[in-house]
């Protein structure tokens, strides 16, 4: 495919629950809502594509969180626990830049490869904000992969957003693999729990631990509520 012409100032970032039932799905929510807050700190433009993904803008966007993708855990007390024990969930973060148009036309997708599906559009947190079925869900079948779009106000726009994460997925995947012709990704994708790039520990104490950095810092709830820099600083000192 040659080089991909990303836009690395638009990016897209996607937060799914793995293992830990509820929790896990708090966590999720838990992670993009740091993300947003982030985003927020930077006056970065921030808004909600669907309940498990962000749009974000801003100068740099990409390169900053770039690193973000990958499986985080999660060590706490689970609120959703009658008996108050410790559980450990997990999160799949993504972090996707906006492929240019000219790079998005060039992949094709046959429409035997596609399911789409469509639903009803709800607010931030789950809340259902419109009776008419304008938000749609695209997978491409060989692979497993999917992305859903709410944030525009008809469904032919909705699947065309859509439409533009899964190929930026895609493309993503086809750099990792290697692979120059889209039909041969065949393989289902599914994500490898328990290989977490960082760990953010609530009980028995406080610590947060991201394996890529080689660092351990204390104030967790201030990552929690967007203070990623604090990653930044410590890592400096590190190093």
């Amino acid at each position: 495919m040659g080089s991909v012409n990303y836009n690395p100032d638009i990016i897209h970032i996607s937060v799914y629950a793995g293992a830990g039932g509820e929790d896990a799905k708090d966590f999720a929510r838990m992670l993009l809502r740091m993300y947003r807050r982030f985003a927020e700190k930077k006056k970065w433009k921030v808004r909600y594509v669907h309940d498990d993904t962000i749009e974000v803008r801003g100068k740099g966007t990409y390169d900053r969180l770039r690193e973000e993708a990958g499986v985080h855990r999660l060590v706490r007390i689970s609120p959703f626990d009658a008996k108050k024990l410790r559980h450990t969930s997990f999160a799949l973060v993504e972090v996707l830049p906006e492929l240019h148009y000219v790079k998005a036309s060039q992949v094709h997708i046959p429409d035997k490869d596609l399911k789409v599906s469509f639903f009803r559009s709800s607010g931030p947190g789950g809340q259902n904000v419109n009776k008419v079925e304008t938000a749609v869900r695209v997978v491409h079948i060989p692979t497993g992969m999917s992305a859903s779009s709410q944030v525009e106000r008809s469904q032919a726009g909705n699947r065309e957003h859509a439409m533009s994460l899964l190929k930026a997925k895609l493309v993503k995947l086809m750099e990792e693999k290697r692979e120059e012709d889209l039909g041969k990704l065949r393989v289902k994708v599914t994500p490898e729990w328990g290989h977490e790039i960082r760990s953010y520990v609530l009980h028995p104490y406080k610590m947060l631990r991201d394996e890529r950095l080689g660092i351990k810092i204390t104030k967790v709830e201030d990552v929690l509520n967007g203070d990623l820099d604090l990653l930044i600083t410590k890592s400096k000192k590190v190093q």
